[in-house]
């Protein structure tokens, strides 16, 4: 027979355990130290993030004018000029690079459409007339009247398309599309069917597009301007021709940002 697993060890080595402190303890800690631990660890998450929101992230200050024609341009401030002195260059690049002479001068006009409470004002279309033309290109009017009088009006100061109630199934249909629509008050309840169709160019006292008085609107939307807000707040538009001399350039433009301006809120 095997002797006992015990004489098998170290003499002695019972009582040396016996005397031996413990070093592992088969009882778990309690939920107050486990949470206390937790809390710590959170706390000093924290303020690691404290810290580096602490942290100035330190930017190569910008050089105000570059000594020479190459450069890199993140070093240096981006350059603003006044309006005559801005046309001026334009007219003078033209030469430079010999582009086409009647080319369109376009502005971008970016907003700031943010209002109090996380909220943004919301993007808008209008329509302005400029004291100088710059294009032959005229936009077709549809003018909606019932009253004979009024269609030769209409027709008469260069209205593309004139009628009554039967054109509701055409534009619905997509067989006739025009650039702006204009009406008489009494037709309106004539062509409800049409608003979602519409949408924005629907007639309204607000869009000048409804009312009695049929030249005036022909005329105002036939030669207008119309631009709206692009990428939640910018405004891309055309202003002028840069052959045209420098004050009627800059007075398209200032024509345009008044506009802008009427939708503060």
């Amino acid at each position: 027979a095997l002797a006992p697993l015990r004489a098998w060890g170290f003499p002695g080595l019972e009582q040396r355990l016996a005397a031996a402190p413990t070093l592992v303890s088969s009882v778990l800690p309690s939920r107050p130290y486990a949470a206390a631990a937790k809390t710590a660890k959170k706390g000093s998450q924290k303020a690691k993030q404290d810290e580096t929101k602490k942290k100035v992230i330190r930017r190569r200050q910008l050089m105000s004018k570059p000594v020479d024609d190459v450069y890199l341009t993140w070093y240096y401030e981006r350059p603003s000029y006044e309006l005559e002195e801005a046309v001026g260059m334009l007219k003078k690049f033209q030469e430079l690079d010999f582009t086409y002479p009647k080319q369109f001068v376009y502005i971008n006009v970016f907003l700031d459409m943010a209002l109090q409470k996380k909220k943004k004002v919301d993007p808008f279309a209008s329509t302005v007339l400029l004291p100088y033309r710059f294009t032959d290109e005229t936009n077709k009017v549809l003018v909606f009247t019932e009253n004979e009088q009024e269609a030769e009006i209409a027709r008469e100061n260069g209205a593309a398309v004139v009628g009554g109630v039967e054109l509701v199934k055409w534009i619905l249909e997509d067989e006739v599309q025009a650039d702006f629509y204009v009406a008489v008050p009494e037709i309106m309840p004539k062509i409800i069917p049409l608003r979602n169709k519409l949408k924005r160019k629907y007639p309204s006292t607000k869009r000048k597009s409804l009312g009695h008085d049929i030249p005036k609107m022909v005329e105002f939307f036939r030669d207008s301007l119309e631009y709206a807000v692009q990428d939640e707040n910018i405004i891309k538009t055309r202003i002028a021709r840069l052959d045209m001399p420098t004050e009627q350039i800059i007075a398209n433009l200032k024509t345009v940002i008044r506009d802008i301006c009427t939708f503060k809120p």
